[in-house]
């Protein structure tokens, strides 16, 4: 029987396909550095947890990653006070790619790469773990928000 009204799926108009998380791994693998960072970053921040490290813990970072460029030069700048401060803080670089509490205006970076309402998200989880694999490289770990389901199976292995 033939519905007299259509109630779902109405401001759908059009569906693509998100790359699989395989294959965005398998094009910007872990590194050794990027792995020996995130590990050994997680390792510290549970023992400042649990009080056998007495330094803070400063998460610090903007409010969202809008341009790759600028968050590698923002992780520059954290990789020398990392080098200057660390006996005293363990900096971990705030690298947030979604903006879920934004009502009116952009998503994010895995959203909207582009900054023009695209909605190229093959594009922003490509830029999102490609970032996060680079600040990784040098040193700095990285943390974010997982706010979906779905964005953490490619980018939670570079998160501290």
């Amino acid at each position: 029987m033939a519905m007299k009204y259509i109630t779902d799926d109405i401001r759908i108009s059009g569906m693509s396909e998100i790359a699989a998380p395989e294959q965005v791994h398998a094009e910007y693998p872990i590194s050794e550095m990027a792995a020996r960072t995130t590990h050994d970053t997680r390792n510290a921040i549970h023992e400042i947890l649990q009080g056998e490290d007495d330094r803070l813990l400063v998460i610090i970072g903007p409010c969202s990653i809008h341009n790759p460029e600028a968050g590698l030069e923002y992780a520059r700048h954290i990789q020398r006070m990392r080098e200057e401060l660390g006996k005293d803080l363990l900096l971990v670089m705030r690298v947030y790619f979604e903006k879920p509490r934004t009502t009116v205006g952009w998503k994010g970076l895995i959203n909207d790469p582009n900054l023009d309402e695209s909605f190229e998200i093959n594009k922003g989880i490509r830029l999102a773990r490609k970032l996060l694999l680079d600040v990784n490289e040098m040193g700095v770990p990285a943390g974010t928000e997982f706010l979906d389901l779905i964005t953490p199976q490619y980018i939670a292995d570079l998160v501290s």
